[in-house]
């Protein structure tokens, strides 16, 4: 007897090529792997419905130079599919590389129908700008252990 393949992992394998492949000519081919109402969240904002969601890449595209998502690994669970990722870029002319991981939960068709980023925008981003950083590396000072 064959197991049929779980339509989940087709999915987040899917989804995974297209991320490493991105381009802004191809943000329609998210429309077939995720579901009309996707909600998505980072540390920046939250969103739902497809058309918002292909209009943060579209933005992605017009405010980063030469953004990239790498693929580093990727694991389908009895709940939710997980994504680990690298993204780089330039914006205003400073390279930008950010490490995260992405949480995917599936409608029952196996699409996407929620896709959370985990990543420290602390660390990765605030702690890089003069005035903030310099906070930001005070307050780390301030809370570390001193191990």
């Amino acid at each position: 007897m064959t197991v049929p393949e779980d339509p989940r992992n087709a999915t987040l394998q899917a989804y995974c090529r297209l991320f490493e492949t991105l381009a802004p000519e191809r943000l329609d081919e998210l429309r077939a792997l995720c579901t009309a109402d996707i909600r998505f969240v980072d540390p920046f904002q939250e969103i739902a419905g497809i058309d918002r969601y292909v209009a943060l890449y579209a933005h992605m595209f017009r405010s980063v130079d030469e953004p990239r998502f790498a693929i580093v690994d990727s694991a389908v669970g009895a709940e939710i599919g997980c994504i680990r990722w690298r993204f780089t870029g330039s914006v205003r002319g400073r390279e930008v590389e950010i490490d995260g991981m992405s949480e995917l939960r599936f409608a029952p068709d196996g699409r996407i129908r929620e896709h959370v980023d985990h990543w420290d925008a602390a660390g990765q981003v605030y702690a890089r700008l003069p005035l903030v950083g310099r906070l930001i590396r005070g307050l780390r000072r301030l809370f570390a252990a001193g191990v």
